[in-house]
């Protein structure tokens, strides 16, 4: 996969408080694996590498407001996600009680998501990009290839690669620039993540090596 600035955007899922802070709700499901791959580091590597080499970087938050508390059904983590109030905003154009919330960027990532590189979609709503407008804002930048990192591996990066991926794009992976939770009868996202970016993703590349790629594309 050919990386440059031309044609390759960074994407970054969810680079928010309730996955990277230690106030953050789901922080005891995934700190175990944020830790182990430094994670939050990483992350932070891959911002600063878009910035100073000239890349895109698109933003796919996730926020619940109230109304979407009254769904009837959900998955299992979509269920967990609403029991412990992740990203929870009191409504799509009201920001009281945001600065500082779960929903909010975690505080280290501000000054580079306030940045004239940065592109904020839609919110997507359960795991992946079909509910929100990230493939179309890559396709009127004119993006045809993406870098992926964000939280959390095996739930919101590996749907966003699937679904890229079945919209045209190429998609890189930054292994150690996400991770996921560990649950003795669910077992270990991490690892059945690391397995479906080996077989669908185009590239599957360490934070070293995609700010790497990034400087020589």
């Amino acid at each position: 996969m050919d990386i440059n600035n031309q044609d390759t955007a960074v994407v970054i899922t969810d680079p928010q408080n309730d996955f990277l802070s230690e106030q953050g709700a789901a922080w005891p499901l995934v700190q175990e694996g944020v830790r182990e791959n430094n994670t939050i580091e990483n992350i932070e590597k891959v911002f600063v590498a878009a910035r100073d080499r000239g890349f895109k970087v698109f933003i796919s938050p996730h926020y619940y407001f109230p109304y979407d508390r009254e769904w009837k059904f959900g998955g299992t983590i979509e269920k967990k996600m609403h029991e412990i109030q992740m990203y929870e905003r009191k409504a799509p154009l009201d920001l009281d009680g945001f600065e500082g919330s779960g929903a909010d960027w975690l505080e280290r990532y501000k000054p580079l998501i306030n940045a004239d590189n940065v592109v904020i979609t839609s919110p997507h709503k359960i795991m992946g990009p079909e509910t929100n407008d990230l493939a179309l804002q890559l396709r009127k930048h004119g993006y045809k290839k993406v870098i992926l990192a964000g939280m959390s591996a095996n739930l919101c990066i590996e749907a966003h690669m699937r679904e890229l991926i079945e919209q045209g794009f190429e998609v890189a992976v930054v292994k150690d620039a996400t991770a996921a939770g560990r649950d003795p009868e669910l077992g270990d996202g991490y690892e059945a993540a690391l397995v479906n970016f080996r077989y669908i993703a185009n590239a599957v590349l360490s934070t070293e090596e995609a700010t790497q790629a990034m400087s020589t594309g």
